[in-house]
């Protein structure tokens, strides 16, 4: 491509990035904004607020506790049998698979320990509990 410029006709060897990188931009803004929403849980349990709660990594084994005490593995309601069984395959598939227990806050310790143990039990050695961030008031 030429211009025409004063002294002669230059060709122009340069490529325009600006475009690309805002284009690049938008599309990072929209996964930030829609990552959240992917990673949350399909089951709703009132989390208890930690101040130092980290945000967690998605994991291949999710393990949620309701308040009416239903338990969710991969968001299928499973018994002890049921639980001892997805762990295992999840550890068999990836040895460092990581459970990550979202409990709700009315749930007895006990019972969250109880869980944990079940799956401990099949190898799954990595583990995290998500909470919320305390809301300032």
């Amino acid at each position: 491509m030429a211009v025409n410029g004063g002294a002669g006709n230059d060709t122009i060897s340069e490529i325009n990035v600006v475009p690309l990188v805002d284009i690049i931009l938008v599309v990072l803004i929209i996964f930030m904004v829609t990552a959240p929403a992917l990673i949350k849980p399909s089951v709703e349990v009132n989390l208890p607020e930690a101040a130092s709660g980290d945000q967690t990594q998605p994991s291949l084994l999710n393990v949620a506790m309701t308040a009416s005490g239903k338990i969710l593995f991969n968001n299928v309601e499973v018994d002890e049998a049921g639980a001892r069984e997805i762990a295992r395959d999840e550890y068999e598939r990836n040895a460092d698979v990581q459970a990550v227990i979202v409990a709700d806050q009315d749930i007895p310790y006990g019972q969250v320990i109880r869980v944990m143990d079940w799956v401990k039990s099949t190898g799954v050695k990595n583990f995290a509990v998500t909470t919320d961030q305390p809301v300032n008031k």
